[in-house]
Order: C-alpha cells, then structure tokens, then sequence
C-alpha cells in the first residue's frame, strides 16, 4: 500500500487513521449496545426494534452526500463523521431514557454511514483500476483488525469500568482523534478539483445489484443470529464468540477477496458469492445441526467481502471521476431501501410460514442476483478514471 500511496503520503496516513477509529468505534457500539440498553435504560423489544430502524435513517439520507461533497471535499467529510461517530458513541453513556438513547444512536450513525461513500470515493479516485481492488481488502482488513480490538476492549473493561465509563471515555477519545484529523483532511492529493451529482440510465443495473445486496444483507442480519437463538437457544457468550471468529477470519479473507477480484474480476467473483449464499440460505432455512449452522454463519460473514467487487466495477464503467461520490452515496441509500422493506417482509413471513421462509426468500434473492450478474461488461478500454487530473474521459 505504500508503493501504491508513494505519492500520497498524506492522504494514505489520513486514510488508514480514519478507518480504524471508524471500525473500532462501531465494534465498541455495536458490542455494547444491547446489554446496555436492556441493562441500564430498561428497553424492551419494540423500542429496540425502533432503535435500529432509526439507526438506519442516515443510510437512508446517503444520497444527500452527493450534494455536500460539492462544497466539502471527501476527506473533510470523513474527519466530520470520525467526530461525530465519537460523539454519538459518547451521548450513548450520558443517555438516561429512551429518547436520548435514540438522539445517541442517530448521531452516531450519521458518523458511520457518512464516512463510507467517501472513504471509498477517495480511494476510487485516487488509485488506478487495477490497483483498487487489493487497496480496497487491505483496508477492510484494517477494519477488521479495529473492529477485533474493539471487543476485546469491551470484554476487557466493560465489568470494571461500567458500560456508561467506557462509552464515555472509548467515545470521547474517538471524536478526540477525529478533531486530530482534521488539518490531514484538508488534503487534496490525488482527487480532482470539482464534483458533479449525476444518475445515469447505464448505471441501471449498479443500482439493481445494490439493492439486492442490501436484500440479502438485511436477511443475514435481521435473521440469521435471531434463528439460533430463538430457535436453537444459544446464549450471548456463543454470539460474541461467533462474532470474535468473523472478525479473526476477515483480517485474512477481506485482503485475499480484494487479490482475488483482481485477478478474476467482478463478475467471477459475484457469481461464486452469490452461488455459494444460494446453498447457504438453504442450509439456514433446513439444517438442524448447530455446529453446521455455526459454520454457515462464518461462510455468511466472509461472503459480505465479496461485495468489494461491486464498488470496483462501478470504478470501471463510471464516465467521469467527478460523479464517483454521489453515485457511491445513491447506492448506500438504495442499500437502505432494503434495510426498511426486508425486515418487515421477512417478519410477516416467518410469523404466516415458519422459520424457513425467510431465507426461502433469501435464495430467490441471491438467484436473482446471480443472473443479473451475468450482465455485468467492463468496457475494455476506458479512460483512467482514477487519475486525478480533474478532467473528464
């Protein structure tokens, strides 16, 4: 990454800096939240289910990035959202009652979801075609290695510290370093000097598979984890060493998927993901098995990496380096779309039909996918997108 960064000294510093306060931050969230919630405030099952759904509105909003990156630049945004991750994470100690729970949880959202169209944006424009893929898995690595430490953080010091201490001081530290990174964001190094907000009919089908990952992530959320405790009674020390097990497993896989789309390409990667989720949802919807569902959970987690490839075949077909943010932020909220639909249809299937409908549904979705992948074509020769010359190709 430092060959590849040689020239850019600053922004691979801010970048790497920044991704791991994001990642460590929302693991500190992410682990605690719950058992705090239901701990501390006295929230019960339809007030969580707002909380998360609130939680998701700034994903909803990704589009408006688009217009803020015109007047604001990606990396100053990032430093923005650090801050403001770190504020939320703090407010969540200081909350007393539902609502400021909620106030907690928004603001620490706007931060997270804020942050990634940029960061990959900057990377996007930055790197040339061929070098984004590897860059891309190495800071999901990164990620990874922050999110791992995060809760091994929470396991550490939640008992002696209190979940109210540690949010406060783990938050407060955060936005601190956000604060920090603010003279790196005013880099301007590798990105071109204007931004432009345009959709386009060509794009149709980045929009398409955007939505139908974020269908497919919202089963293995909303479900996945709800089927083996409710249906095979495991306990939250065998759900914190599910999720200590991905994080292990994605330090390695996140850098080899970002190799791999390198050498095979966007489309063999996508269709092996989305054929190999097709047999695991299947397995969610009738093998009985714990330990065969423990590792179907772990395969689940290693194949959300493959959705690296989506992001750098919008690299290969964009027209303009200038529309690469806004396009990246209209994905997030077509993402989130599916955030607000699948939830609620998901439910209602499992309520009417038993527990295997949902991820019946899952495999009409991951088929559907795999035969819209089959129409993914990278033109084979098209101006670098990625140089930062401010031009258009």
């Amino acid at each position: 990454m430092n060959i590849l960064f040689a020239d850019k000294r600053r922004t691979l510093i801010f970048l790497l800096i920044s991704n791991f306060l994001l990642y460590f931050g929302f693991s500190i969230w992410q682990t605690m939240i719950n058992n705090f919630a239901v701990e501390e405030i006295g929230i019960g099952p339809a007030s969580i289910g707002w909380l998360q759904a609130l939680r998701e509105v700034p994903g909803l909003m990704g589009f408006l990035l688009g217009f803020l990156a015109l007047f604001v630049s990606e990396v100053r945004i990032m430093s923005l959202s650090v801050i403001l991750l770190g504020m939320g994470i703090f407010l969540t100690g200081q909350a007393n009652n539902i609502p400021f729970l909620f106030v907690s949880a928004v603001v620490m959202s706007f931060g997270f979801h804020f942050f990634i169209p940029c960061n990959d944006g900057v990377i996007l424009m930055t790197l040339e075609k061929e070098q984004t893929p590897k860059t891309l898995g190495q800071l999901r690595s990164l990620g990874a290695i922050a999110a791992l430490t995060g809760t091994i953080m929470v396991y550490l010091l939640a008992g002696g510290w209190g979940y109210r201490t540690l949010f406060m001081v783990l938050g407060g530290a955060i936005a601190l370093g956000g604060f920090l990174l603010l003279p790196l964001g005013g880099t301007q190094e590798g990105l071109p000097p204007r931004r432009q907000v345009i959709l386009r009919r060509r794009y149709w089908l980045y929009y398409a598979l955007a939505f139908l990952m974020g269908s497919r992530r919202h089963i293995f959320t909303t479900f996945a984890i709800f089927l083996l405790v409710r249906e095979h009674g495991i306990g939250v020390q065998t759900t914190a060493i599910l999720f200590l097990v991905n994080s292990l497993v994605n330090i390695y896989t996140l850098q080899l998927v970002g190799k791999l789309i390198g050498r095979l390409g966007e489309r063999m990667i996508l269709s092996i993901a989305f054929s190999a989720l097709g047999f695991i949802f299947l397995g969610y919807a009738y093998v009985t098995y714990l330990p065969v569902l423990f590792v179907l959970f772990v395969l689940d987690n290693i194949l959300f990496g493959f959705n690296l490839a989506l992001t750098t075949y919008f690299q290969k077909i964009a027209v303009t380096q200038e529309e690469i943010t806004s396009n990246l932020a209209v994905q997030q909220t077509i993402n989130h779309i599916a955030a607000v639909v699948v939830p609620v249809i998901g439910g209602a299937a499992w309520e009417l039909f038993g527990s295997q409908m949902p991820f019946l549904v899952g495999v009409g979705i991951v088929f559907v996918s795999l035969v819209m992948v089959q129409l993914m074509r990278v033109p084979a020769k098209t101006p670098p997108v990625a140089i930062a010359s401010g031009t258009k190709g």
